[in-house]
């Protein structure tokens, strides 16, 4: 075996287990003891899955499929902030300053940047995929920077990023599965119809549960020191 099938096999394993542990962590109890080391495991083998997916996405470059490694290259990117904000909104529930800190900003503005520039790159080569899906990391690298300064007054703000950010690495997770994964298991049910239910299909879904999990976990923001005094100082006659 060569070195790079060494590196295809580790790559289908860890999506294996990622696939698996992402379903085991989202039915077991939120903040129990087996559901935070069934998270682990699965952010551990999405950190497999990125240091594997680097020297594939180099090699396809070096076979000329520049733009599988182009959007291969901003799937990285993308991924690897919802794997660090996943982890690290947990790390540092205590202190919103040192989650937003320089890494934080480091990535909004890679996912700006890099989406904008594959965006611009699918529209000079007329690919709907290039231009539609990168539009979710110009809205997360914006999303990111704007968000820095809100979430000071946020109740429960590291479980609402933990979440989001995990529900991104699902997106990541089960795009790999049904693009690259499926078609080869079952070379059947490839297709164009599948190609892009493979990669528009988990972001719906993705929004769905978003907007079902922020119904019960995000809190309104709590009014700036003084607010309250103030509206109460209004309104007397």
């Amino acid at each position: 075996m060569s070195a790079y099938q060494s590196i295809v096999l580790a790559h289908l394993l860890l999506g294996s287990l990622a696939l698996a542990t992402f379903w085991l962590a989202a039915v077991l109890k939120k903040g129990s003891t087996r559901h935070r080391a069934v998270g682990k495991v699965y952010l551990l083998a999405m950190l497999g899955i990125l240091a594997t997916g680097a020297p594939l996405t180099a090699k396809r470059y070096l076979d000329g499929q520049e733009q599988g490694a182009t959007f291969l290259a901003y799937l990285l990117v993308l991924t690897a902030t919802t794997v660090w904000t996943s982890w690290s909104s947990i790390r540092h529930k205590q202190s919103p300053e040192r989650y937003t800190g320089p890494l934080y900003r480091a990535l909004a503005v890679a996912n700006l940047v890099g989406a904008s520039a594959v965006i611009a790159y699918g529209l000079r080569l007329g690919n709907p995929l290039l231009v539609g899906f990168p539009v979710v990391g110009v809205l997360v690298g914006i999303d990111m920077l704007r968000k820095r300064a809100q979430l000071d007054g946020q109740p429960r703000w590291w479980i609402v990023e933990h979440y989001t950010a995990m529900l991104g690495n699902g997106v990541a997770t089960h795009v790999a599965f049904l693009a690259i994964g499926l078609p080869r298991l079952l070379p059947g049910v490839d297709g164009m119809a599948l190609h892009y239910v493979a990669w528009f299909g988990p972001l719906a879904g993705l929004l769905v549960a978003k907007l079902l999990l922020d119904r019960r976990w995000k809190a309104p923001r709590r009014p700036a020191p003084g607010t309250t005094a103030a509206i109460a100082m209004r309104g007397q006659p």
